[in-house]
Parts: structure tokens; sequence; C-alpha cells
């Protein structure tokens, strides 16, 4: 059998004390920490045309929400409660980078983004693909369900789709699913959580 040194429990004592100082995150959201087969980096352009990668946000929690600004409501109530989650944060708020990604570029712009995002904060982000295969690789690979709901003329349709959003922690991983419509101080907390 063998025998362990003093300076060896005294390493495995103070390896588990440090442990037992970090707890476990209580998020109040799903935590994915881990979940594999979806989510990670994306490539979009922001309202510039500059591409974005998750990795230009490093050091930041980040809030990626899939919509687009003709949504009636559920939208604009999401990034609403972005925009009062960041007001309960303060001054951590600088260290969330909130995304909007559209899933109707066709009708958003980068004009029309570059106006509607920072309406809600002006820390707020709009990203859009590049081109049709570069929106359906984001939403294949995020699990992002939209389908066009034809309206009475053409260009009137909506777009019916999911309307969660993913949370990414300073160092890029993927951690947090946010459930549509859970209220300002929910989401405030997780990313408190996360901010730790």
């Amino acid at each position: 059998m063998k025998r362990f040194s003093i300076s060896t429990l005294v390493m495995a004592l103070m390896t588990l004390a440090l442990l037992a100082c970090s707890p476990k995150p209580e998020f109040k959201n799903i935590d994915i920490t881990g979940a594999s087969g979806f989510g990670g980096d994306f490539s979009l352009l922001d309202v510039d045309g500059k591409t974005r990668t998750l990795t230009d946000f490093k050091g930041k929690v980040v809030v990626m929400f899939f919509g687009y600004t003709q949504c009636p409501d559920v939208c604009p109530t999401t990034l609403t409660e972005m925009q009062q989650a960041m007001t309960l944060l303060g001054p951590q708020a600088d260290k969330v980078q909130v995304l909007f990604v559209t899933v109707d570029p066709a009708r958003d712009t980068a004009a029309i983004l570059k106006q509607y995002v920072p309406s809600f904060d002006p820390r707020f982000m709009g990203l859009r693909p590049a081109d049709e295969a570069a929106l359906e690789k984001v939403t294949r690979d995020f699990k992002i369900y939209y389908k066009k709901v034809p309206g009475l003329s053409p260009g009137s349709y909506t777009i019916d789709h999911t309307a969660g959003s993913y949370v990414f922690d300073p160092e890029g991983h993927l951690r947090l699913y946010i459930k549509h419509a859970q209220g300002p101080e929910t989401l405030a907390h997780d990313l408190k959580e996360l901010l730790k």
C-alpha cells in the first residue's frame, strides 16, 4: 500500500477547500453548461459590414437573441427586458454584450438594424448573416426555428421563431438558455452569477 506524505495530504485538503469555496452558480434559467451538438462560434456581419465572431466579445458575458425588427411582440418585449436587466446590473452592464441576430436579413438591412437595435440600449449590437446559407448555418448551429408566415402582401409576412436566448460566459463557453418572458430580475440574477 502506498503511503502519502504530509505535504501531499495538505495539498489535497487545500484543493478540496478551494473547491468548496467555489460553489456552482445557482441559475434561474436553464443551465446548458457542457452541452454539445449546438451553439459555439458564429460568423455574422455587424451594421458596418464587419465580420463578428464570438472571439470579438471575449471577456464579456454575451446574450444572443434571434429575431427580426418587424416582430410585433416577442422581439421588442425581449429587448426591453434585456435593457431593464442592464439597468439592474448597474456598472456591471458594461461587461455584458447583447447581440440581436436577425432571421429576416431580406428586410433587416444594416441601416435598419443600426437604428432599431440601439434604440433599446446603445450597447446592444445588431448582427445579420451575409446570405441565406449563412442564415441556415447559424440557425442550424443554435437549433433556432424560424418560418415565414405569409401576410396579405408579399412584403407583409411575419416570422415564427424561437423566442429564447443563449448566454455565453466571459471565456466564450455556452452556459445558459434563457426562456422567453422570464422578467428582467431573473435575467439580471443569472448574468450576475456569470460575472462573479
